[in-house]
């Protein structure tokens, strides 16, 4: 989708598992004597094999607490998966948790509050021994069952990222999910294929938030991530999830805020992902907002950072972000890399053979004003990692033309490579005789994945012409998007994060649920 310059953005928050060593708690005898400090922990979210819990330290003193570290003992089996809001880790029954950058300092009668999901058996009892900087405080309240999960938000700002530092408390984390198992796929002919060389079909959603809020620095996500948010979605009779991310927050650039950049970053997406497979869905990672300096036509910002869509990736910073990225995915052909979101050098080049040109080999290319990474590159620098996950390539015209994707096509050499295709009512081919002459040819020799599709008219009815279109094709396709924003200014498939469907969203839902 393009940029919310034009329409609405085109796109959770789990912190992966952390596995950082036992902090010493760091305060002398002199400052640990003056602490003074009670602590309230409370469980939410428990699903019988493990919980969400939240420890919130308040300063009863009348000094600061600075270079917090809390500890805690455990009397059962609860073992730490994953942490937030401080960095958390476990030895035997004993929990530590140091303050985060952002919130090293707990103000005279201030609190601050730290997060973590946890595994365990049998049952669930509260922990004992509360201690900040080695001093004891005050024992912890009783569980509950209060959910964590934030509130869902509304449409991201388009404001530039602020200076300041980040608030205290981080996105929505995940928990444990429902059984489930996710394909693990390749290519055969036409088709995408498991591993028992059965055909998948995707139909999914879109989840946008991961490419915009970390740069604008509201968060990682935009709204919640969780196992109930999750488990709306898969509600719908879905098997994929299309999540698109910012190369300046992998990348942990200085232009984005540390707390939603670099490691922080990827382990949301990385938790994510997980949470996703193990409800059976298929990921597809998509790089939509990238670095370089355009001005020309159609431009969405003159910035030279990440801050929107540019018609091509920049080989700066493109090609180490996929590089990571395979690294950290491969081996898990249940995820799925949609190389760049929506080429479009055909408004900034002269010709259409320079477009498709510039779209294969990168470079220096007519009227960008950066250097270029082009599919080709791309597809080598994550097949250099050894990486064989299935890779997904946008045409030109925001992905929506493929007329000469095949006479263009990179050179893979595990054959996994599937056309991506972007289909809304105002694109130039929206009718069914163009999808015949231009995007049937396509399909009839690699797999077709219409990683976008929608109307902007809070409708359905160009759904309800497409969508069987691509069903008789064996296509796969996912929708933009399951976010809460206003129908009215693009295509939004829900109101709630409960999964309540919008007029647009409800038509998806319905064609879903015929499918069976």
């Amino acid at each position: 989708m393009r940029s919310r310059t034009t329409l609405l953005l085109g796109t959770a928050a789990a912190v992966t598992g952390f596995t950082a060593a036992l902090l010493p708690l760091a305060a002398s005898s002199a400052a640990a004597t003056a602490v003074s400090c009670s602590v309230s922990y409370s469980v939410g979210n428990d699903w019988g094999s493990g919980f969400t819990a939240a420890a919130t330290i308040t300063d009863t003193g009348g000094s600061a607490i600075p270079s917090w570290t809390l500890t805690y003992t455990t009397t059962g089996n609860q073992t730490l998966q994953s942490g937030w809001n401080g960095t958390w880790s476990q030895t035997g029954h004993t929990v530590t948790v140091a303050a985060p950058s952002w919130s090293s300092t707990i103000a005279a009668g201030g609190s601050v509050t730290t997060n973590a999901n946890f595994g365990y058996s049998n049952t669930n009892s509260a922990p004992t021994g509360f201690a900040v900087n080695g001093v004891a405080c005050g024992g912890p309240g009783t569980p509950s069952a209060t959910p964590t999960t934030a509130p869902p938000t509304t449409a991201p700002p388009t404001t530039a990222p602020p200076t300041t530092a980040p608030p205290t408390t981080a996105p929505p984390t995940t928990a444990p999910p429902t059984n489930g198992t996710a394909p693990a796929l390749h290519v055969s002919g036409n088709k995408l294929v498991n591993a028992s060389g059965s055909t998948v079909t995707l139909h999914g959603v879109n989840r946008s938030g991961a490419e915009f809020a970390c740069v604008q620095g509201t968060g990682i996500f935009d709204g919640p991530v969780d196992q109930t948010s999750v488990a709306a979605m898969a509600s719908w009779h879905i098997n994929a999830v299309r999540v698109p991310l910012n190369e300046d927050c992998w990348n942990g650039e200085s232009n984005v805020l540390a707390a939603y950049s670099g490691a922080n970053y990827i382990n949301a997406i990385k938790a994510y992902v997980t949470l996703l497979h193990q409800n059976g869905l298929v990921a597809i990672l998509d790089l939509h907002w990238t670095d370089g300096v355009y001005s020309g036509n159609s431009s969405a910002c003159s910035t030279a950072t990440a801050t929107c869509q540019k018609p091509m990736p920049d080989a700066a910073q493109a090609i180490p972000f996929w590089t990571s990225v395979a690294n950290t995915f491969k081996g898990d052909n249940s995820t799925v890399f949609d190389l760049f979101n929506e080429p479009y050098p055909d408004r900034a080049t002269s010709t259409t053979a320079q477009a498709w040109t510039c779209w294969r080999d990168g470079g220096t290319c007519s009227g960008i004003n950066y250097q270029v990474a082009g599919m080709q590159s791309m597809v080598n620098a994550v097949r250099g990692t050894g990486a064989s996950n299935v890779l997904m390539l946008g045409g030109l015209a925001y992905s929506n033309d493929l007329t000469q994707w095949l006479t263009y096509e990179p050179t893979d050499p595990d054959h996994d490579l599937a056309a991506s295709w972007h289909s809304y009512n105002f694109n130039t081919c929206s009718n069914s005789s163009c999808w015949t002459s231009q995007i049937s040819p396509v399909l009839a020799q690699v797999p077709l994945v219409t990683g976008e599709l929608g109307e902007n008219d809070c409708a359905h009815g160009y759904l309800d012409t497409l969508l069987p279109w691509l069903d008789n094709a064996g296509a796969s396709y996912l929708a933009w998007t399951w976010n809460t924003w206003d129908c009215s200014s693009g295509p939004s498939l829900i109101s709630n994060y409960d999964g309540t469907a919008t007029a647009y969203g409800a038509g998806y839902k319905a064609h879903l649920a015929a499918l069976g």
